[in-house]
């Protein structure tokens, strides 16, 4: 599997396309374009009210996933003295602000626990616990064929490239237990230490070893806007400084939900004949994450509830978030696999 064609002027340096009149608007103007060809704050108020369902909207999703990207730095194509710049903050949050009334729409709610280490602790792993939706991982393990396990590669690689950064965001934010929880976690994330076992550079070695281009955003033209959209919701928890309780609800749930299904892709890839090197990401994750999930519920999820309940209803709802929306792509791949069709999106022709 190759990337997709790249585009025309003016994003002829990226390796995607736009999909709409917000996305081209917004690349044209973080690329050097003309920034003044369209008003793409408008453009985002009138396509948000007008979208049926943003979290599927290809358009929408993919001018978030680009203006986060030049908070991030992931595609250096995106001017940087942009970063700031106030046309595109405007429009950045015209679109945060539909899709996280969209999230609080239709995510379910779980009873919120006493906001206690203890009791924020079994609330989070019941949550998690009652997330019984059909598994992909395990249809992965027994099922896949190669096409389709190169597929839930690319499918990952635009979080897992730059896997553990939209947690990060929380770092500076949280005091405390909290703040010392998390950079627990993600020192485990970067490798300790280890610039070869950080988990972004291990996956990025899978995918070599698997055929596929390591290089981010190589595949962004694939990914189908239910994906972006599970990346983008990390982001809008991680780089609002309000929605901090959010963002770690989301890396507990995350992390408790990560053991099993890594071991059994794991399995899967052994299955198919992959080089050994594509498998060994996930299964650094199979016992890294049984460790972590204990550290995020507790240490991170609950001591954050119990010095600052304030925060508990947005803890339940990053965690709840994580596992709906994760739901949702899985649900999207396993259908199309199912009818023995691609979970990517259809290729455009140049």
């Amino acid at each position: 599997m190759t990337a997709s064609a790249p585009a025309t002027a003016p994003a002829a340096a990226l390796t995607f396309r736009d999909r709409g009149p917000v996305s081209r608007a917004v690349i044209a103007h973080l690329t050097g374009g003309d920034a003044d060809a369209a008003d793409h704050t408008a453009l985002a108020a009138e396509s948000a009210a007008a979208s049926a369902d943003i979290v599927r909207d290809d358009d929408l999703q993919l001018a978030l996933f680009v203006l986060y990207a030049s908070a991030y730095g992931s595609l250096p194509r995106l001017d940087p003295e942009l970063e700031w710049d106030a046309d595109l903050l405007a429009t950045r949050r015209v679109i945060e602000t539909a899709f996280e009334s969209a999230l609080r729409d239709a995510v379910p709610m779980p009873g919120l626990p006493e906001p206690t280490v203890d009791a924020v602790g079994r609330a989070l792993f019941a949550l998690a616990a009652a997330d019984t939706g059909p598994s992909l991982s395990r249809y992965f393990a027994k099922k896949a064929t190669r096409e389709q396990a190169e597929e839930m590669l690319v499918q990952r690689s635009v979080y897992t490239l730059r896997e553990a950064d939209p947690h990060s965001w929380a770092i500076p934010r949280l005091d405390g237990r909290a703040k010392a929880a998390l950079v627990e976690i993600q020192s485990d994330e970067y490798g300790g230490g280890r610039p070869q076992r950080v988990h972004a550079v291990l996956f990025a070695r899978a995918m070599r070893a698997a055929g596929l281009d390591d290089a981010y955003g190589a595949y962004v033209d694939d990914i189908p806007a239910i994906t972006l959209a599970s990346l983008n919701m990390m982001s809008l928890f991680g780089l609002n400084r309000r929605l901090v309780g959010a963002i770690v609800g989301h890396l507990a749930a995350y992390e408790m939900t990560s053991s099993i299904p890594c071991r059994l892709y794991a399995d899967g890839l052994h299955r198919l004949g992959f080089d050994p090197e594509v498998a060994a990401y996930f299964e650094e994750h199979v016992e890294a994450d049984a460790v972590h999930e204990q550290i995020a519920a507790r240490d991170l999820a609950g001591s954050l509830a119990e010095d600052r309940p304030e925060l508990l209803q947005d803890i339940l709802f990053g965690a709840a978030a994580c596992l709906t929306v994760d739901g949702w792509a899985g649900e999207h791949t396993l259908d199309a696999w199912s009818a023995g069709a691609s979970s990517l999106r259809p290729r455009v022709a140049s």
